[in-house]
């Protein structure tokens, strides 16, 4: 009995792709990397760069979560939103359900990263500022708020905590704001505060004219102060959930980020007030913060 011909047999042998999508090193973003073997059945890779392990997924380097997921948390946290509330908002929509402390540990993470990026940052501001105070209840003692706008471009100069409204709370204020524009503006108009005026003195001498809020001089000042005190409420949401200064400090600083480089205006065409200013922020979003994972300023 003569014997049957091979059959031709297709097989298809299911292998893990790394080739659609090529793997980089998170941490240096080279493609020198090899197998690491797995951890917890997932695989692990080694880069020959950088000699760092790490696995590949959208999380940011050495964290679990995905980015997506970590920037919406910072973005909700300061647009206003309770932690409790951004854990139902990342349950709803990722079916992930962090802890409280989780959530808080990646926001003064991040929130650090970005006041760290935005340090040596100057603003072409205009040639008029507005300086504004208000007093809130962090921590069982009131604490003072201070504030310096560019009544142009909506720019946040400067922020200051303090637990007195003093001079030299105020000067601390201006000598902020003096660090970040290129040139000091030709009048500020404050409140009736009395302390403004030596704080203006010191760091801007008679450079600065100091003007108060009355008048019709500077009505238009005053409608802008009404708005930003409205846009406030949203930091004030943040700041009341405070329990003492120190983080106090690190959440207005990070908030001073948030409203100038991450939150479009709609009195500015959809810009940013860096945008108006001429900064170019390496972030556009609290996304690339988070993506940056602190290998920038690290």
């Amino acid at each position: 009995m003569p014997v049957p011909p091979y059959q031709l047999v297709s097989v298809t042998v299911m292998f893990e792709d790394t080739t659609s999508i090529p793997i980089t090193c998170k941490f240096c973003n080279t493609k020198g990397v090899v197998r690491y073997g797995h951890y917890r059945q997932v695989q692990r890779w080694w880069c020959k760069n950088c000699q760092r392990k790490f696995v590949h997924n959208a999380a940011p380097p050495g964290m679990r979560t995905p980015t997506v997921q970590v920037a919406s948390a910072l973005s909700m946290f300061y647009g206003g939103m309770s932690l409790s509330g951004i854990r139902r908002h990342l349950k709803q929509v990722y079916d992930s359900y962090p802890s409280d402390s989780t959530v808080y540990s990646w926001i003064t993470r991040f929130t650090k990263e970005a006041v760290q990026a935005r340090q040596d940052y100057r603003a072409l501001a205009g040639d008029t500022w507005i300086a504004d105070e208000t007093v809130m209840r962090i921590g069982g003692s009131n604490m003072w708020f201070w504030d310096v706008i560019d009544s142009n471009s909506r720019f946040l100069l400067a922020s200051n905590v303090s637990k007195d409204r003093t001079t030299r709370d105020a000067e601390t204020l201006m000598s902020r704001a003096a660090r970040h524009s290129i040139y000091a503006p030709d009048v500020i108009i404050t409140d009736k505060l009395a302390d403004y005026l030596d704080g203006i003195e010191r760091i801007f001498r008679a450079d600065t004219a100091h003007v108060y809020s009355e008048g019709v001089r500077v009505e238009l000042d005053l409608n802008l102060i009404e708005r930003f005190r409205a846009t406030l409420k949203e930091r004030t949401k943040v700041m009341e959930r405070m329990q003492n200064r120190e983080t106090a400090k690190l959440i207005t600083d990070g908030w001073l980020v948030h409203y100038n480089f991450f939150r479009p205006h709609e009195s500015l065409q959809g810009r940013t007030p860096a945008q108006v200013v001429g900064i170019a922020f390496p972030f556009r979003n609290w996304a690339d913060v988070v993506r940056s994972g602190g290998l920038i300023w690290g």
